[in-house]
């Protein structure tokens, strides 16, 4: 097993070189029917992998919205699937995807959707509304920021960020510019998740004391055959992909979706799905613009293999004010579970279990307190586009969602539980965990600025 990350691995969990390639920009004019492009959403999505795509499907199919352009350093390939047919991933099929969705307004003056390796080329453009951004996770505020900047609205995937720091600068520009934001941590929209929160919100569980946040382990292993470094594949700008992160070797088990296993691309599982069950745990809590008053890190395990320096195994056990006791980790029960001096609540997709069943029947009414409901994560950020309300996942809560897998990182980096101020967002009596922690260091002359 490889030693944890050094204070320097960690200080490096960010990452230039650029490159654009753009056709011609999309112009639309109103089909029999249709609302006119001035009344539609015009949208751009930065990165088309997996999430990315599905994201770009969603908002085709959403009433109301034009896709104009699409971003990726990557012409297009297949992700870690065996080739077989015609590329699925990249900037040239989701093209493509775009223009067959709309060939039936070509007849209304539809002449096309641009393609972009630069994601600064889509951002300025000023007949775009909203942006998407589902590029892996070192990229996300980089992109994010440029968007807003570029007065756009932002839906981003989750982790908000990768780094503590990027996380701060993305919800004050929000704050700042009154920008709409969303996160795509989707469980916001799932009805299951909101009974959950509302059981607890109501007081149901009488005096709440332990929360617990069941997360996936890591990979211990290379995931994939191909563990050799090798030369990038043609259509693949590498070095603008690696960006402000360090540039390490091309490999292909490293590389898609298995980048977030290094933690100068992702934050290994624990960081993947924090910002979706502890989440939930802070929605229920309500304590979605605070956090915990103490961190401390226990048991992270790393991988076997040098390719990834993610946590395998790894528990994080937080006090919150009142004394609550919430507990994040591999080693327990996957979803979100509260528990009072009166009963328990459990949720996780597609289930929901309590101690009185008839706290989560939908139909039932829990108190005067209402969670934000939502059925329709996408549809709840076009709704916040259009009529500037703050949507159900919105920047500030998404950031303090995470932080405790931040916390929890830099505290096993240390070897020392650690003391929080939410509320200043800063390690107590501590100033080098402080310095770590929001420390952003970029390569390539990048900047948050």
């Amino acid at each position: 097993m490889t030693d944890r990350p050094t204070r320097r691995q960690f200080l490096r969990r960010a990452a230039a070189h650029t490159a654009a390639v753009a056709a011609a920009p999309s112009i639309f004019l109103p089909a029999p029917g249709r609302a006119a492009p001035s009344e539609r959403i015009a949208m751009g999505v930065i990165g088309l992998g997996g999430m990315g795509n599905s994201n770009l499907n969603g908002f085709l199919n959403k009433e109301g919205t034009q896709l104009v352009a699409v971003c990726d350093v990557d012409h297009a390939h297949h992700r870690d699937a065996a080739p077989q047919g015609e590329p699925k991933f990249g900037r040239e099929p989701a093209r493509a995807r775009v223009e067959q969705h709309y060939a039936k307004d070509r007849r209304a003056g539809f002449r096309g959707c641009a393609a972009y390796s630069d994601f600064r080329e889509l951002c300025a453009r000023d007949d775009i509304d909203a942006v998407v951004v589902a590029t892996p996770d070192h990229w996300h505020a980089l992109c994010t920021l440029e968007a807003l900047r570029s007065g756009k609205d932002v839906y981003c995937e989750k982790p908000v960020t990768h780094l503590f720091g990027e996380g701060q600068a993305v919800y004050r520009e929000v704050a700042a510019r009154g920008a709409i934001f969303q996160t795509g941590s989707q469980q916001r929209s799932d009805v299951r998740f909101r009974i959950a929160a509302e059981v607890v919100l109501n007081g149901l569980l009488g005096k709440l004391e332990r929360v617990e946040v069941g997360l996936p382990a890591g990979p211990s292993k290379p995931k994939g055959e191909r563990t050799e470094p090798a030369e990038p594949p043609p259509g693949l700008d590498y070095d603008l992909w690696c960006g402000p992160s360090a540039a390490l070797p091309y490999v292909p088990a490293r590389h898609h979706r298995n980048w977030r296993w290094h933690l100068a691309y992702g934050g290994g599982n624990l960081m993947d799905w924090i910002g979706h069950h502890n989440d939930i745990a802070h929605w229920g809590m309500g304590v979605d613009r605070s956090g915990p008053e103490r961190v401390e890190a226990k048991g992270f395990t790393f991988p076997e293999t040098d390719l990834y320096n993610g946590a395998v195994d790894y528990r994080i056990d937080c006090t919150y004010p009142g004394g609550v006791e919430l507990s994040i980790g591999s080693h327990l029960k996957g979803g979100t579970r509260w528990a009072g001096s009166d009963g328990w609540v459990w949720v996780n997709r597609g289930r929901i279990e309590a101690s009185d069943p008839d706290w989560i029947r939908e139909r039932n009414d829990r108190g005067s307190v209402k969670a934000y409901a939502s059925r329709d994560h996408r549809e709840n950020f076009l709704e916040g586009v259009r009529t500037r309300r703050e949507c159900i996942a919105p920047a500030e809560t998404a950031h303090r969602s995470v932080t405790p897998g931040h916390l929890g990182y830099l505290s096993d980096t240390l070897g020392r539980a650690l003391r929080w101020d939410a509320a200043a967002e800063r390690v107590v009596d501590d100033a080098e965990a402080d310095r770590l922690l929001k420390a952003v260091e970029y390569r390539g002359g990048w900047s948050l600025h």
